[in-house]
């Protein structure tokens, strides 16, 4: 079947429904059209029309009769979108980290003294705490309070120094530059 009458633009897979597309399930729903006429309508599929009228259905006329509104179902959306995605451990540990704060501070403790003592004493949990690593990595983004310079340890080690390599051309460039005994060894 050709569709090349069609004026229709075809469904990005992906793509997000907007407020404008919201007010339109709005205005067809309250008409009466069914979901894969307003499907057909937006250029995506029934069940994603079924899933936004579900989400942004609300109760009016003190709950005895159900709408759909265009404004309920983007503030849904947003409030879903605002809380996917991965969270950082900086975020969900917050209170270790201002106690490695507090003790690097007032203590004097290394990053890694923080984190032995808080795990041999008790003070927090094993899934409550972040690696030593972990907390240097936030010292270098600039997430702590706590700067490089602050760190005794790190601005004595240089970890970028470039080491030469003692034996790289024991051998020499080519085979007529190698020592015979390298040779008789080979036998």
């Amino acid at each position: 079947m050709d569709h090349s009458y069609s004026n229709t633009k075809p469904h990005q897979k992906g793509k997000h429904l907007t407020l404008n597309d919201r007010t339109t399930i709005q205005e067809l729903h309250s008409k009466g059209y069914s979901n894969r006429a307003i499907a057909r309508e937006l250029n995506c599929s029934p069940s994603t029309v079924g899933y936004e009228l579900k989400r942004g259905t609300v109760s009016v006329y003190t709950g005895n009769v159900k709408r759909y509104k265009a404004v309920e179902g983007q503030s849904t959306y947003e409030l879903h979108r605002s809380e996917c995605g991965r969270k950082s451990l900086f975020l969900r540990r917050h209170k270790f980290i201002d106690y490695v704060s507090h003790c690097f501070h007032n203590q004097g403790w290394s990053l890694d003294a923080c984190v032995g003592y808080a795990l041999a004493k008790g003070i927090f949990q094993k899934d409550q705490v972040v690696s030593t690593k972990t907390l240097y990595n936030y010292v270098d983004l600039g997430l702590m309070d706590i700067k490089n310079g602050d760190l005794p340890e790190k601005v004595k080690r240089n970890t970028k120094t470039r080491r030469a390599r003692v034996n790289k051309r024991i051998l020499g460039r080519s085979i007529d530059e190698r020592s015979p005994r390298i040779e008789s060894r080979k036998d």
